[in-house]
């Protein structure tokens, strides 16, 4: 009887430590071994790894493309003097889990904070230079461009590579909207006074 007791228990041992070592990846994401919080190395292709038991831990990250795209619209001033409101979204994706864990804690939420900060600071210095009609017109392209080099370089240096930024929208602040509004309702009532 103590002989059964005693083989069970190894084969319960066995199991939970064989259960403890083993951890999958998957197809879709990284995986970065820790150990006592020092990254030992990162595992990008998908299978089933071994780890040793309670020395080391595993973060997972995805690989998939995400997107920011915030309800909020950013304001900006064109070369014109002119507030624009600019709606706007980003696709990026984690290339380098190592650089990402150590530049951003590994925090989904603050790598896209820090991007969304490149985006309006690029954004800001190239819709300084233009006109609004170079923002809705084939300035745009090249602007957008401008945009892009400028995110991807800072998005580098967390570990991050920026897919697309793209102006999804462009719209006068409600003032200038007014003002605009104002203008084109005096033209017509010229107009319309000429006749």
């Amino acid at each position: 009887m103590q002989r059964i007791l005693f083989g069970a228990l190894a084969a319960l041992t066995l199991f939970v430590v064989g259960n403890a070592s083993l951890f999958m990846v998957d197809q879709r994401e990284y995986a970065v071994v820790r150990q006592i919080g020092e990254i030992r190395r990162v595992i990008d292709q998908p299978g089933l790894y071994l780890k040793v038991p309670l020395i080391q831990s595993i973060t997972y990250f995805d690989k998939r493309i995400l997107t920011i795209d915030t309800a909020d619209v950013d304001r900006f001033i064109t070369s014109e003097k002119l507030n624009v409101q600019v709606d706007s979204f980003v696709k990026w994706r984690i290339a380098d889990p190592k650089k990402f864990v150590v530049s951003v804690g590994g925090s989904e939420l603050i790598g896209a904070d820090r991007i969304s900060r490149s985006v309006r600071d690029a954004m800001n210095n190239e819709i300084a230079k233009r006109t609004v009609s170079d923002m809705i017109s084939g300035e745009r392209e090249q602007m957008m461009a401008s945009v892009r080099g400028k995110v991807a370089e800072d998005a580098k240096q967390i570990g991050a590579e920026i897919i697309d930024v793209r102006m999804k929208r462009v719209d006068f602040a409600p003032e200038v909207s007014e003002r605009v509004f104002d203008r084109m309702q005096a033209e017509r009532k010229r107009v319309a006074n000429e006749r």
